[in-house]
């Protein structure tokens, strides 16, 4: 079974954020990007589904920030071939545009089985997965946290989370796209002395982008850091002046109706 993961860059929320001066993005001079979360879950559960039932896991990503060294680190824990997709993206790309390239990319990558993060932390639209099977015109699962391929490769059953912790099982016939929300174990770690030595032996393969246009499907009109807001106020006493004091804080901010 050949299995491609597509991973993107998003950026690294424990750093400081800026907007840019046009105030519609973030300004990436100095912004630190990291693998997507949901994105090292869809490879876990790749490289789990390897190790079971064998085959191969290609890692797939477009030229943004660190993604070499992202590349290399899904070669340490096990990935098969990492191929790099070249293009100016620097400044982004909308899901739309992604999505057409990985499709096109995957037209010289053999594929049985793509197995997407559910979402980005950056958009948070979950829609490259979904768009990305439109466009090579394969089913797609979303919201999945397991595959079992059914004997013979043509099929598989996936297990699809719903609100209020329900879960149902699917039968998809492959290939197809799934979005990973967790994978059946936690993300390996690869350690950055196995990721030197991988870097020493293995070498990134590279596509070439084809020309695109897609349209964004959406468009930032404003992006701007939430207001600082006044601190909590803790109200101490028995509950008697408690309530009181929360009557008094209503009618002062016009909650209460006489």
């Amino acid at each position: 079974m050949n299995i491609v993961v597509p991973v993107k860059m998003v950026p690294d929320l424990v750093e400081e954020l800026e907007v840019d001066a046009a105030g519609h993005a973030l300004d990436r001079s100095f912004l630190k990007l990291r693998i997507n979360e949901f994105d090292e879950h869809a490879l876990e559960e790749a490289l789990l589904l390897k190790a079971t039932h064998g085959g191969t896991v290609t890692v797939l990503a477009l030229d943004t920030g660190e993604v070499d060294e992202t590349l290399f680190t899904c070669l340490a824990k096990g990935a098969d071939r990492a191929v790099k997709i070249t293009g100016d993206f620097q400044e982004g790309v909308s899901s739309h545009a992604a999505a057409v390239v990985l499709a096109r990319a995957l037209g010289a990558v053999p594929h049985d089985l793509i197995l997407t993060g559910v979402q980005a932390a950056d958009d948070r639209d979950g829609q490259v997965g979904i768009l990305l099977a439109t466009a090579l015109d394969l089913p797609h699962v979303s919201v999945v946290s397991g595959v079992e391929p059914a004997p013979g490769g043509k099929a598989a059953t996936v297990r699809q989370e719903y609100s209020g912790g329900i879960m149902a099982e699917l039968e998809v016939d492959l290939p197809a796209v799934l979005g990973i929300q967790a994978a059946r174990a936690a993300p390996r770690y690869a350690p950055v002395s196995k990721v030197r030595q991988v870097m020493k032996t293995q070498k990134l393969e590279e596509i070439p982008a084809p020309p695109v246009e897609a349209g964004a499907g959406s468009t930032v009109s404003r992006l701007a850091k939430p207001e600082t807001a006044d601190r909590a106020e803790i109200l101490e006493g028995s509950p008697e002046e408690v309530a009181d004091r929360l009557l008094a804080l209503f009618a002062e901010r016009g909650f209460l109706k006489r």
